[in-house]
């Protein structure tokens, strides 16, 4: 005898949704481009810059990928701290 694999089992079709309709063409440049546009995002931190902190037994330290590297820290929120203030000094 002969049987159906699983996989050739017969599956039926999703259900259709409605379409979507959208709105006039005329209501929705009531408003001047530039008001509905987001503000521009905050500046980034200076390019070449990246921070990170690196644990080395108790002490925790801040380095920067410019070779900027901070002093050790007990405190990982003071390391933190330290990358911090170095990525936003001019």
């Amino acid at each position: 005898m002969h049987e159906d694999s699983p996989a050739a089992a017969r599956t039926t079709a999703a259900p259709r949704t409605p379409a979507r309709t959208t709105p006039a063409l005329t209501e929705s440049l009531t408003e001047p481009l530039s008001a509905s546009l987001p503000e521009a995002p905050p500046a980034g931190p200076p390019a070449g810059h990246s921070a990170t902190t690196i644990e080395r037994g108790s002490f925790c330290l801040a380095r920067c990928s410019c070779g900027w590297s901070g002093p050790a820290r007990r405190s990982r929120d003071r390391a933190r701290t330290d990358a911090a203030e170095h990525i936003a000094a001019p």
